[in-house]
């Protein structure tokens, strides 16, 4: 093994040209290709304390079981794997800070495996080869429950419900789902087309989402009350902290939320409202 990872050097897929990616705001990150990724695969050490795994991933994805049966091209039991522990492993594959990389025991000596790369090109495979399909329960429950917040926290709890048979209903106040994957990220990390198809997966599903609704001014709480038999609520934190620092009260110094969402709605064409302008 220790003669695999000196033969078998980490290796990332790069960006596009950059004259190529200034005409757009498409992603700029490319994607492992096949064999690349078995090779770095290969690199896993396959611990028998795995702290990328155990440890370091919030996820808690099982990246050594993942490891070995992508170097086997066993890639549709490796996504199985994935997605056992994973709702949407396409977001976190491109916007994760990979804390298993910052625990992988290869790289104490070499550079540790690049687990994200490799866990974004089995995710996008899956979806190529039409392994990811909509997978509505068999039965459902009578009690409906109402999600109010299309994020990262909203989406998850909703594909968890609809799985256990709860009929689920999401309100977001913005226009469209998504949250912070949406509106809070640049495109060119995670395409909007990625986050679209998430959802469009998730309605064939059952999944209800019901955009542009802000509840306690379009529908009231109590009306939720009446038509679901659970509220949860997983509004995002979109209200900065300031900072109390020199310099602060300078014209064209915004919370990184307020640019960041007015430039993601320019570039999908949304309207935006006088109080969201952000000038520089």
């Amino acid at each position: 093994m220790a003669k695999t990872l000196k033969k078998i050097r980490r290796r990332e897929p790069g960006y596009r040209d950059p004259k190529e990616r200034l005409g757009d705001f498409e992603e700029v990150e490319l994607i492992l290709s096949e064999e690349e990724s078995k090779k770095q695969a290969a690199r896993c050490l396959t611990c028998g304390t795995p702290f990328c795994h155990g440890y370091a991933c919030p996820m808690g994805n099982i990246v050594p079981e993942i490891n070995e049966l992508l170097g086997e091209e066993r890639w549709q039991e490796a996504l199985l794997i994935l997605l056992s522990t994973h709702p949407f492993p396409e977001f976190t594959a491109r916007i994760c800070p990979a804390l298993c990389e910052g625990s992988c025991v290869c790289g104490i000596n070499e550079e540790p495996v690049a687990i994200r790369q490799i866990e974004k090109l089995l995710i996008e495979k899956g979806f190529a080869e039409g392994w990811i399909k909509p997978r509505p329960p068999r039965r459902r429950r009578k009690e409906s429950v109402a999600v109010i917040g299309s994020g990262p926290a909203g989406l998850a709890a909703a594909d968890r419900l609809n799985r256990m048979g709860f009929p689920v209903t999401v309100y977001e106040k913005d226009l469209h789902p998504g949250g912070i994957l949406r509106y809070g990220i640049p495109n060119f990390k995670l395409d909007k087309g990625i986050v679209d198809r998430r959802i469009g997966l998730m309605k064939e599903e059952g999944i209800v989402f019901e955009c542009g609704i802000v509840v306690g001014r379009d529908i009231s709480y109590n009306y939720l009350k009446r038509h679901f038999a659970a509220i949860l609520m997983t509004g995002g934190a979109r209200q900065p902290r300031d900072l109390d620092i020199p310099g602060r009260e300078l014209a064209g110094i915004y919370p990184a939320m307020a640019y960041l969402s007015a430039q993601n709605k320019r570039i999908i064409g949304e309207p935006l409202f006088v109080e969201e302008l952000v000038s520089t």
